[in-house]
């Protein structure tokens, strides 16, 4: 198996303002139109039995408003009769009612074990659709946009097992035929898992293939691929050529044969594992890595070679030297500074030097085990006392004493620590091996937005107190691209405790923040100014700014779905649905 290669997202300084000065309150009116909805929004709320962090992720902050990439200004619902409503705006004094497109089978409303409806946009004439309680449709949709009304043709549909919601969807040619691969989300009970939670997280890939040119209904599944990990992803989305995929996940994914044979037998092995002996200890410090081996009494030093690369380790022993150890660092390493000893007490030694000071490592090799860690004295000495102040030795400490029991730095500390693992992998589509990992740290994961409907969706991480904008670009060596920045969005939306949703304009002109409830925030990219005007600490010349506005939607339903083009913002509640005109000069 190849290695995969450790990346870094490359920022490009120009897309960077080092003298944002922060955004000025605006309070120029922005023009609000609501359409009444005729059948409520078919919200469907979590059971007792999907109470874990990963179904409230997946299912609970679902966005129920879709807008369709590919003809803007055109949004979706499903609402409580099961039909598929579009909203399409082309003057927004004079909105129309949002019109029926689609109608799902009638007897679907009445199933109890089922998540939300869900569509994708697959490209600009088809449709994916699942009906929340398992089954997939293929939709040939013609020409949307512009109000025409073409049915929507069913040319594919079939059970898929338990329930799941669509993630992504693209249309490509695989071998002349047209194809469609889906992405499906699942959050299925682990019997296995009797330390977590009870749950693991599936991504299926369905590749979706026309077999026969005469027949319009020729499609059936080529593929089947599932994918396991331990959280929900951030994101998902597969490459238009159909050849690989990206996730951005808090914990690793990696391939499972179709079937529960290999998953249960694979978790029956690792649990005979940890029964073992641990086969190496690590420890870590800021700096470097220290693995040790205990060797048999009768090894010489001629009989082992260890290999560094600047992202891979390998250990073998003895004559024919089969590795006993081997695979992709977690990080990377400066491999020629790394070094190894035998020492007295018969134990192999290596030093590995990181190639990026600080980040702690959540593991050595990528998937392996084996391995035990042992935490470095000074660190975990310098870990109790940074949380001395939580704890007192007191059974009533007096809660009035002078200094505050935490305090806001340490607390975005933890939390930055919390997404330390999260990383940003390429799977192979033939192979599913990760071709491609880039450690995020603490670059938080912000919004996912289509920029262009022909490219995948762009992801936008937190970088500093700024958000930066990456368009994957699966065919060129650099893998992903920083195209746009928007200014202390990192920092502004972190202080927002009631958000639930975040977009931005494709064109980049604004990112907005929708809260649970009523309020919307705006902020819109620097512009220069009409008028002279002075920062008056400075006494200099501000060239331009940048506006932050503020709507209140007059509802008190919960936000249920948000979406933002060029020109406008739309806000889903269970009733109404709100259009908030943002960019009037288009």
């Amino acid at each position: 198996m190849e290695a995969a290669a450790n990346c870094s997202l490359r920022v490009k300084r120009l897309l960077l303002d080092p003298k944002f000065e922060g955004y000025k309150l605006s309070l120029e009116p922005l023009a609000c139109y609501q359409v009444g909805l005729d059948s409520p929004v078919a919200e469907v709320k979590l059971r007792d039995d999907q109470y874990t962090l990963d179904h409230m992720r997946a299912f609970g902050m679902y966005n129920y408003l879709h807008l369709d990439p590919w003809y803007q200004d055109n949004v979706y619902y499903v609402d409580q009769l099961g039909r598929v409503m579009n909203l399409s705006i082309t003057l927004d004094t004079a909105l129309k009612k949002p019109r029926e497109v689609f109608r799902l089978p009638a007897d679907l409303i009445a199933c109890d074990n089922r998540l939300c409806a869900s569509v994708h946009f697959t490209s600009s004439t088809w449709v994916t659709l699942s009906d929340g309680t398992g089954r997939l449709y293929l939709i040939r949709t013609g020409k949307r946009g512009d109000g025409s009304c073409e049915k929507w043709e069913i040319l594919f549909n079939e059970e898929f097992g338990s329930p799941f919601v669509i993630v992504h969807s693209i249309s490509f040619l695989q071998s002349d035929a047209h194809s469609v691969g889906v992405l499906l989300l699942r959050v299925e009970k682990d019997e296995l898992d009797v330390q977590g939670s009870g749950f693991h997280v599936s991504l299926e890939w369905v590749t979706i293939t026309k077999t026969t040119k005469e027949s319009d209904h020729g499609y059936e599944i080529s593929k089947r691929r599932v994918l396991q990990g331990k959280s929900v992803p951030h994101y998902a989305a597969i490459e238009p050529s159909g050849d690989g995929l990206m996730v951005i996940s808090y914990k690793p994914y990696a391939l499972t044969q179709n079937g529960e044979d290999k998953h249960e037998k694979s978790e029956k092995e690792k649990a005979e594992e940890n029964k073992k002996e641990p086969l190496y200890y690590w420890q870590e410090t800021e700096d470097d890595l220290t693995v040790t081996f205990q060797l048999p009494e009768d090894f010489a030093k001629e009989d082992i070679q260890v290999r560094f690369s600047p992202g891979h380790l390998s250990v073998a022993l003895k004559d024919p030297l089969s590795p006993v150890l081997e695979g992709t660092l977690f990080s990377s390493i400066d491999h020629e500074s790394s070094t190894w000893i035998v020492k007295e007490n018969n134990s192999l030694e290596i030093f590995l030097i990181k190639k990026e000071v600080g980040p702690s490592w959540p593991e050595l090799i990528v998937g392996d085990s084996r391995g035990e860690y042992v935490m470095d004295p000074a660190k975990s000495a310098a870990i109790a006392e940074r949380l001395t102040h939580l704890t007192s030795d007191e059974m009533n400490p007096d809660p009035n004493k002078e200094n505050p029991p935490c305090n806001a730095q340490e607390l975005e500390e933890c939390d930055i620590f919390l997404e330390d693992s999260t990383s940003l992998c390429r799977f192979d589509g033939n192979t599913f091996n990760v071709t491609h990992v880039v450690n995020l740290g603490s670059n938080q994961y912000l919004f996912s937005t289509v920029v262009d409907p022909k490219e995948m969706p762009c992801f936008c991480l937190r970088h500093d107190v700024d958000a930066l904008l990456w368009q994957p670009r699966p065919d060129q060596p650099d893998k992903w691209e920083h195209i746009s920045t928007f200014n202390a969005l990192g920092y502004v939306q972190a202080s927002k405790q009631d958000k639930k949703f975040m977009a931005c304009a494709p064109n980049h002109s604004y990112s907005a923040l929708c809260e649970c409830l009523r309020r919307v925030f705006i902020y819109r990219q620097p512009t220069p100014l009409s008028t002279v005007l002075y920062n008056r600490k400075e006494g200099r010349q501000v060239g331009q700014v940048a506006k932050q506005l503020v709507a209140t939607l007059e509802t008190h339903d919960p936000v249920l779905g948000f979406q933002a083009t060029n020109e406008r913002l739309f806000v889903l509640t269970t009733k109404v649905l709100f259009i908030i005109k943002v960019n009037t000069e288009n």
